[in-house]
């Protein structure tokens, strides 16, 4: 029953305004005690023999293509000097070579005119090259700020 604070019995009518924390107790210390004897449980691992098989290990790293284009517009298809024409056939002959669909990675200086960046990735495109990823310094952004 619940009793006002001069002790008094309260009418009928009032709502009990305190909350019985009694039962939300008791639940907690129960779970509290299945968690106590289930958790050593837990650790034991169970003694499985495998089978033993031969297998190599999957190629997980993707074939890439690294193409450069310096200042001057000049273009390097992993580090080797060549021109567009052949550059084209170097992305078919690394699209045809099977395997994984390659990545071509490129890096393009800051003063290379846009004009050159779109003819090397129309090539690539023409290709069969669809995964570009452009290559840049990581110069943190309050460096870029300050100049």
């Amino acid at each position: 029953m619940a009793f006002n604070q001069q002790g008094n019995k309260l009418p009928l009518s009032q709502p009990m305004v305190e909350i019985n924390t009694t039962p939300l107790v008791d639940v907690m210390l129960v779970l509290l005690v299945i968690f106590i004897i289930t958790a050593p449980l837990f650790q034991q691992a169970v003694p499985v023999d495998l089978p033993k098989v031969d297998a190599s290990r999957l190629d997980d790293k993707p074939r890439t293509v690294a193409v450069a284009i310096d200042a001057e517009g000049g273009l390097f298809v992993d580090g080797v000097q060549t021109d567009i024409a052949h550059m084209g056939q170097q992305f078919v002959a690394v699209v045809h070579g099977g395997g994984a669909e390659p990545e071509m990675h490129l890096r393009a200086d800051r003063a290379t005119r846009y004009e050159r960046i779109t003819e090397v990735m129309s090539a690539a495109q023409r290709a069969g090259l669809t995964k570009i990823a452009f290559v840049t310094d990581g110069v943190p952004a309050a460096a870029v700020v300050a100049r």
